[in-house]
């Protein structure tokens, strides 16, 4: 578990932001409402490259406008308005978050993942390895990461 007003990785599902379904996706696994945006976590030394005027910000607590070069690359995480309630990463806060970043850059070019918070259908946030896999093997999700131990269907 970690500690913090947003997740910080730990209980999370993460997806690209690159497919523009993304975010529908999202919202229909965990039953919400349309118009819900998910949020972006980047790389903090990116951040101010894809959003205007990014700080640090490892809580997701600020929103800033996407660049207008990057939009098309990240739509699932931009809001009708132009604007994500970005949190950003670096190594020293989550090292294994940071790499798994870093690593989808290496291989798309966008430095930016989504991140919600790790429940289905209005259930509370996992809080225990149980609670993680009844909800992975309850729901589409493609793999979940529990330590050092990939589950995938």
């Amino acid at each position: 578990m970690e500690f913090g007003p947003r997740a910080l990785g730990s209980r999370s599902i993460l997806a690209s932001p690159i497919n523009p379904n993304m975010q529908a996706r999202l919202n229909e696994v965990k039953d919400r409402e349309d118009f819900r945006p998910v949020a972006p976590v980047v790389l903090e030394e990116d951040a101010e490259d894809w959003f205007v005027d990014a700080e640090y910000s490892p809580y997701m607590l600020f929103v800033y406008n996407v660049r207008a070069d990057k939009a098309d690359k990240i739509p699932a995480v931009r809001h009708v308005d132009g604007t994500a309630r970005i949190q950003t990463i670096n190594e020293q806060q989550h090292k294994k978050y940071y790499d798994l970043l870093k690593a989808f850059k290496e291989k798309t070019g966008v430095p930016v993942l989504v991140n919600t918070s790790f429940n289905t259908l209005g259930k509370p946030i996992v809080s225990t390895p149980r609670d993680a896999l009844e909800c992975f093997w309850g729901s589409p999700f493609d793999a979940l990461v529990i330590g050092s131990f990939l589950i995938e269907k």
